[in-house]
């Protein structure tokens, strides 16, 4: 038995949602004609209250295809400096948008309405990049799982439409936020001008991300998707994964959160554990000292069927999912201790 806990995209689909996947009726989603991708995104907008919604292969993708949309090249984008769409989607916004970055620092990896407000350029100076966007994201993944505030968000956007500044929402792991924050996806349409969705994480799900937006908007990043390859033909087999897992996976995110939890309070107990990042959600990323590297202690898992990664010289991730059991986390929690 693998206990497997590099990342949540390791979910393997339940029967349940193989089934459902199976019996899904299907058409040409180019064409606008699959009726399960179009089911699945209408079920996405209404929960955010949002115009409409575009399902594509990846939550790179709807990212990349929101940034296009909401820019011109040379224009400029604000974000944390530990946000996935610079860290971890290859140079997409200086390559798809013809983009610059400028990157803020935060605590846990969420900036504030303070910042965006010493860091926006003069629109007046034509020596400075056009800034045209804000891209949050929420839980942010490098920082550990953390969550905004919905005050601090509301704060942002205040500062945005002050400012004629378009909000993106990075939401690859939202719902396990709204879990752990006890929130509703409603409050999130109203806060953002698109928003990016993952179904392939915590969810479950084998592959996809939504995109959501006003009429417009997505209509103008259902083109963008066919030039970035995202038109898929009968996608519904896809999409009805994505309808089983909003129907009956969101609650067992709470599940994954007490696993990291529990485990958390285990690690702050070891010698060779350092500055452990605050665990808010189903993320854990601790820092390793003492008598072991990061890479050491990753092989002393596998050997016993533990995968984790080692994502910097100093420290190790661990992320729990729908298919990290009880009994999964009381054999990690024994070799841990053993170590």
């Amino acid at each position: 038995m693998i206990i497997e806990l590099r990342s949540d995209t390791f979910t393997k689909p339940s029967k349940a949602m193989l089934d459902a996947m199976y019996t899904a009726p299907v058409g040409d989603d180019v064409f606008g004609e699959d009726p399960t991708v179009n089911e699945l995104q209408t079920i996405c907008a209404t929960m955010f209250d949002m115009d409409a919604a575009l399902f594509c292969p990846s939550g790179t993708m709807t990212n990349q295809i929101a940034i296009k949309c909401h820019t011109q090249p040379a224009d400029e984008v604000i974000c944390h400096e530990l946000s996935h769409i610079y860290q971890y989607e290859g140079g997409g916004i200086a390559f798809n948008s013809g983009c610059s970055v400028k990157l803020l620092q935060g605590n846990e990896g969420c900036i504030t309405a303070n910042q965006l407000n010493n860091a926006i350029n003069n629109r007046n100076d034509s020596h400075k990049a056009y800034t045209n966007l804000v891209s949050l994201e929420n839980t942010v993944n490098r920082a550990g799982g953390t969550c905004y505030k919905l005050s601090e968000i509301e704060e942002i956007k205040h500062f945005c439409e002050a400012n004629n500044l378009p909000l993106h929402l990075d939401g690859a792991r939202l719902f396990n936020a709204i879990v752990a924050q006890h929130e509703a996806t409603l409050q999130y349409g109203k806060l953002f001008d698109s928003i990016s969705i993952c179904l392939s994480k915590g969810l479950g799900t084998p592959i996809g991300s939504v995109l959501l937006g006003s009429t417009a908007f997505i209509a103008k990043a259902k083109r963008v998707r066919k030039v970035m390859g995202g038109g898929m033909r009968q996608a519904g087999y896809l999409a009805a994964a994505g309808i089983y897992a909003l129907q009956h996976n969101i609650e067992g995110l709470r599940t994954d959160h007490y696993h990291a939890s529990e485990v958390a309070k285990v690690l702050a107990t070891l010698p060779y554990v350092g500055t452990i990042l605050p665990v808010q959600t189903n993320i854990i990323i601790f820092e390793v000292l003492g008598k072991y590297t990061p890479k050491q202690l990753e092989q002393l898992l596998a050997e016993q069927h533990i995968n984790v990664i080692a994502i910097s010289a100093t420290q190790i991730r661990m992320v729990f999912h729908l298919d990290v059991t009880y009994a999964m986390v009381d054999k990690l929690i024994a070799n841990l201790k053993s170590f």
